[in-house]
C-alpha cells in the first residue's frame, strides 16, 4: 500500500509506521536464553579470572593433602634410621649404600626431621589435618548459626531479642581459654571411651582437636548466625512466605524449604569465607601445642617443632608456612569470588 505524505505536514514519515521485516525484527532481538540462579552465578564465576586461579590452586592442594600421601613410599609416622636432619633431596649414607648397590631408593624431596621421618608426607599429613578441620568446623558453624539465626529472625520479637542478647555473650568468650579447659576436662573421658572398639582414632586425634571442633560449635557459628537472620528478616515479609501461611506450611517447614533456601547463596558464601578463618585457628592452637596429639602432625605443630632448629634447617619452618599462607589465600580469594558471583549486590 502506497501511502503518500503531505508535503506540508509536520508529521513523522509513513514508512516509519510500516509494519517491520522478518530481518529487521530478529536484528533487535537481544535477549540472552533464560538461566537459573545457579547457572547466573557460575557464569559470573567463571569470568573472575583470580577466583578460578583459586579455584585451581585448592584443587591441587586438596590432590596433596588426600590423594598424593597413598602413592608416597614413607608413612608420616616411619622413622627411617641414619637419616635424621636431612637436606631436601639428601641421601643418607646408609641409603646411597644401597643406591650405590644398585637398589632404588625414593629421594626425600623435602628433607627429613630431627627424628628421621619424610618431611614430605608430614607435610601432606599436616595439610590434610588443618584441610579436614577447616572444613569440619565450616560444616559445624553453617549448621548451627543458619539454623540458630533463621529461627531469631522468623520468630522475632522477645524470642529474637532474647537470642541476639546470647550471641552478643558469646563474642566476650575467649575462645583459647575455652580450648585448654575443654582439654583438660575431656581429656580423661576421651581416653576411656577410646579403648573401646570403633573409638580408637580419637586417641591418635587426642583431646585438643576435639576440644577445637567442640570450640567452634559453641563460639564460631554467632557471624553466620547474624547474617542468617538479617536476611531472614528481609526475606520472611516476602509473598511467597504468606502463601505458605496461609496454605497452612509449619513454621519449620517455612524455614527450611522457603527462607533458607532463599539464603543459599549468602550461606555458601559464608561458609567459603570461614573454611580459611578455622585453618588460621587451627594453625596458631597447634603452635601454641594446643592442636593434634603426636606423631599426628598438622600444618600448626610441624611449625613449632621447627622454631627451635630455625637457624640451621629453616626449610622445615617455611615450607608449612608457605603452605599455610597459600591454603588460606586461596580459599579467601576464592570465597571472594563466589560472594560477587552468587551475591553481586556485596560487590563494591
Amino acid at each position: 500500500m502506497d501511502i503518500k505524505k503531505n508535503p506540508l505536514s509536520l508529521q513523522l514519515k509513513a514508512e516509519d509506521f510500516m509494519p517491520a521485516s522478518q530481518e529487521e525484527k530478529e536484528s533487535l532481538n537481544i535477549m540472552r536464553e533464560s538461566v537459573n540462579f545457579w547457572k547466573d552465578g557460575l557464569r559470573r564465576l567463571k569470568k573472575n579470572k583470580i577466583a578460578m586461579v583459586s579455584f585451581c590452586f585448592i584443587v591441587f592442594i586438596m590432590i596433596f593433602a588426600y590423594i598424593l600421601p597413598v602413592f608416597w613410599p614413607y608413612t608420616y609416622s616411619q622413622q627411617i634410621k641414619y637419616s635424621e636432619n636431612l637436606a631436601p633431596f639428601e641421601y643418607s649414607a646408609k641409603e646411597q649404600q644401597r643406591i650405590d648397590e644398585g637398589e632404588k631408593v625414593f629421594p626425600h624431596i623435602c628433607g627429613t626431621d630431627k627424628l628421621g621421618r619424610d618431611y614430605a608426607v608430614r607435610l601432606m599429613m599436616g595439610t590434610r589435618i588443618s584441610l579436614t578441620v577447616g572444613l569440619m568446623c565450616a560444616v559445624l558453624v553453617l549448621l548451627i548459626g543458619a539454623t540458630y539465626g533463621a529461627i531469631a529472625a522468623y520468630a522475632g520479637g522477645w524470642v529474637d531479642n532474647i537470642m541476639m542478647r546470647i550471641t552478643d555473650i558469646m563474642y566476650t568468650i575467649p575462645d583459647i581459654l575455652l580450648i585448654i579447659l575443654l582439654s583438660m576436662i575431656i581429656r580423661d573421658p576421651l581416653k576411656e571411651l577410646a579403648m573401646k572398639d570403633g573409638f580408637v582414632w580419637m586417641q591418635k586425634v587426642g583431646p585438643n582437636l576435639i576440644a577445637i571442633f567442640v570450640v567452634f560449635a559453641l563460639l564460631y557459628w554467632v557471624s553466620m548466625a547474624r547474617i542468617t537472620r538479617s536476611q531472614v528478616i528481609v526475606l520472611k515479609e516476602s509473598e511467597y512466605v504468606t502463601a505458605a501461611r496461609a496454605l497452612g506450611a509449619s513454621n519449620g517447614r517455612i524455614i527450611k524449604k522457603h527462607l533458607l533456601t532463599n539464603c543459599i547463596g549468602t550461606l555458601i558464601v559464608m561458609t567459603t569465607l570461614q573454611i580459611p578463618s578455622a585453618i588460621f585457628t587451627e594453625s596458631y592452637l597447634s603452635f601454641l601445642g594446643l592442636g593434634v596429639s603426636a606423631p599426628m602432625p598438622s600444618l600448626g605443630s610441624l611449625a613449632t617443632d621447627a622454631v627451635k632448629g630455625m637457624n640451621t634447617y629453616p626449610h622445615l619452618l617455611f615450607l608449612p608456612a608457605i603452605i599455610i599462607s597459600v591454603v588460606i589465600l586461596a580459599f579467601n580469594l576464592f570465597g571472594d569470588g563466589l560472594r560477587d558471583a552468587f551475591d553481586p549486590k556485596l560487590k563494591n
